[in-house]
This record gives C-alpha cells, structure tokens and sequence, in this order.
C-alpha cells in the first residue's frame, strides 16, 4: 500500500475517532428542570457554587419542602409550595442574592415577619426572618450584603395573629419551626428559586 492511499484511509479514520465520542458527550440547559429538584428527599443538598447568584443564607443547603406540589405541613401553609424551606437555627445570617432594593419589610400572614428585595423584574422573598430588621424599605443592598437574620419559632404581640403551634402559642407565620421559606417572584409569578441557583 503506498504512502498516499495510506494517508486517504488514515485520515478519515482518525477523524472518525476524534469526532464521534464528542456526539455522546451531554449537553446541560441554562435552566434546570423543575421537577429534577421537587424531591421529598429531605436530606437533599443542593449545589449551589455556580451561580451568579448569592445563596440567601451561608452555610445552610439543606432542603426540607421543595417548590411545588407538597403535603401541608401545618394549618395555613399551602399545599402549593411557592418557595424552597431552608432549615437553619433562629440568628442565622441572611444575605441578599444579588444587589436590589429593599421593598418590604413587616409581618405578612403566613410567611409571618419578611423581608423583599426588589432587582429589575425579579423579586426575591424572605419568610420567617428575624422582626429585628437592620434592613428598611427603600435601602439598597449590594451581593452577599447582610440584611436579617432567620427568626424564631414563636413570636408575641402580633394583632389577631392566626397561627399557633401545638401549644397554642403564636407562631412567624405557618410554621413548624426555625427556617428560611426563600421565594422568588419573576414579573409577579412565582418561580423555582432553584433555577437561579446553577
């Protein structure tokens, strides 16, 4: 075989085998699937290292109810959950994801004592935090900036507060106990926080 009918079968094989496991290599969306990350795993760590995003509260990626569909865990939460629960002990640190506006912050229902942040179209909420707030409405916070602290099970002196726990002592909102319930809000509809976070 001479040396250039050896170069015409060589070539095309090599090419061949260069080029073929690259078509079986998996290619990843931007966005995840939602229904990838609606487990009842609550053991569930999510990793969080990629993202443009700052994760709402350093330290803490355990999940316990994932967006979605979910059993009510107590009177007055919804069996849609809207946001991701992150347990965490009462004092924990919270940050802002990403920098954005103050827009809220008071006692909200079921979501008990909150704190909203506000960056373009895209709102992110904090449920259950601390009523010690050193954040005020209009102030601007910038990424990884403090902004509260996760709150206490049991709170007192809220007006006509509906919710209780299994002692009948008022309670942060629907909850069972110390967590952050993390939302985020994208014109108005809420959306897996967990898309944010890849």
């Amino acid at each position: 075989m001479s040396f250039k009918s050896l170069t015409q079968f060589s070539l095309p094989l090599i090419l061949i085998i260069i080029l073929i496991p690259t078509l079986f290599i998996p290619t990843f969306s931007s966005s995840l699937n939602i229904e990838k990350y609606n487990t009842d795993d609550s053991s569930a760590k999510f990793d969080i290292s990629s993202s443009v995003f700052k994760w709402p509260i350093p330290g803490y990626t355990r999940i316990s109810s994932y967006f979605g569909k979910r059993s009510t865990p107590t009177n007055g939460a919804s069996s849609y959950h809207q946001g991701i629960d992150i347990p965490a002990p009462f004092g924990t640190t919270l940050i802002a994801p990403y920098t954005s506006k103050v827009t809220f912050t008071g006692f909200k229902g079921s979501g008990g004592y909150t704190i909203t942040l506000m960056y373009n179209d895209i709102e992110f909420i904090y449920h259950h935090v601390s009523p010690e707030y050193i954040v005020k409405i209009g102030d601007l916070v910038t990424t990884g900036q403090v902004i509260g602290q996760v709150g206490p099970k049991n709170v007192y002196g809220i007006k006509n507060n509906p919710y209780k726990d299994s002692n009948g002592n008022p309670t942060n909102g629907a909850t069972t106990g110390s967590h952050l319930h993390f939302s985020i809000k994208k014109d108005g509809k809420a959306v897996n926080p967990l898309n944010y976070f890849i």
